[in-house]
């Protein structure tokens, strides 16, 4: 059996890793493929090296996220590897580009993070979610709400709970990322900001006020969308805030650990800091990661709402009786078990 993995953005390196391991340990084999929608190499590279991913058999090298420009390389790899299995991961525009390439070429889609739903219609990964699903043959979950989402939507693939790929990632190199104690010695929270409403420049702009005007200590590696909005409108940051380049996995994981709080627009920064235990608060009026909010973990600010960001920083806390989610860190040997059980 082939699989041909397309990833290409950064939260999509992350979850890849465990899946190839898990694809080698099947005797699946794996042609990757990478569309360069994040070509940086703190946002790319970085990844490859520090993971020790596979080598992709694909760089596409776009330096895009348009899917309109992904799709026909993308239909090019296909026709010359013929795969079994496409394998999309998460919400993106990579994400999109692969699973459109593939119905067009009639090979099945299997997709990882199926099911979730932040219902806000004005994001476009959202849409991306959406459409991926309707088209995939094989729905990869990581918890029971998102098969119940897919089975009210009425999707016509083979459903499966397997948990989240992330967690496989976080439970293998935590130990790794935290050998070292973290630079930060004095309490601090953690900021990231990279969505395309929050990086709009009025918005970030005042996000990056109310951030300034906690007096709160910040350590905010800045992503180079969000620094290129920074610097071209000379938004100011306060001395509380420390803006540090784009840090790799097992970087970041230290730094997330070693916080008091986290405040991030990020889907996979909220469940990493739920699992690492540390308060977090979310930039945006919804999240596909409803549980973390419903459990009192995760606590949602709508960047529109002034005064919001303090308030949430003061009375976060990490419940004590949180129970496990989304998975036991063994999803991945699942995705690869689903994919071998094909009919």
């Amino acid at each position: 059996m082939k699989v041909l993995s397309v990833v290409g953005n950064r939260p999509q390196f992350v979850k890849s890793g465990p899946v190839s391991a898990a694809l080698r340990e099947s005797g699946i084999e794996e042609v990757g493929l990478h569309t360069g929608q994040h070509w940086d190499r703190d946002l790319s590279d970085v990844f490859y090296e520090e993971l020790e991913l596979p080598e992709p058999r694909y760089r596409l090298d776009l330096h895009t996220a348009d899917a309109e420009a992904m799709r026909p390389a993308i239909a090019a790899a296909l026709a010359r590897e013929r795969p079994d299995w496409t394998l999309v991961f998460g919400d993106t525009n990579s994400t999109r580009a692969g699973a459109e390439a593939a119905a067009d070429a009639g090979v099945p889609v299997a997709h990882v993070e199926a099911g979730l739903r932040s219902g806000d219609l004005s994001m476009p990964e959202e849409h991306n979610r959406i459409a991926v699903d309707a088209m995939a043959a094989l729905l990869l979950c990581p918890d029971e709400r998102s098969r119940e989402t897919l089975l009210g939507e009425g999707v016509p693939g083979r459903i499966e709970v397997v948990g989240d790929v992330m967690r496989d990632a976080l439970d293998l190199f935590l130990p790794i990322a935290t050998r070292t104690r973290p630079v930060y010695a004095k309490p601090y929270a953690v900021l990231t900001l990279h969505r395309a409403a929050n990086t709009e420049p009025e918005q970030l702009r005042r996000i990056v006020s109310e951030v300034n005007e906690t007096g709160w200590t910040f350590v905010f590696p800045v992503h180079p969308r969000t620094r290129h909005v920074l610097d071209e409108h000379e938004i100011p940051l306060a001395p509380t805030l420390e803006p540090i380049a784009p840090l790799g996995y097992l970087e970041m994981l230290r730094l997330v650990a070693g916080a008091s709080r986290v405040v991030t627009d990020s889907g996979g920064l909220q469940k990493e800091a739920y699992w690492l235990g540390i308060p977090c608060i979310t930039l945006r009026p919804s999240t596909e990661w409803v549980d973390t909010v419903r459990v009192g973990a995760n606590v949602l600010v709508d960047p529109a709402d002034p005064g919001g960001l303090e308030q949430a920083l003061q009375d976060a806390r990490f419940p004590a009786d949180a129970p496990p989610l989304y998975g036991d860190g063994r999803a991945a040997e699942r995705v690869a078990a689903s994919l071998a059980a094909r009919d």
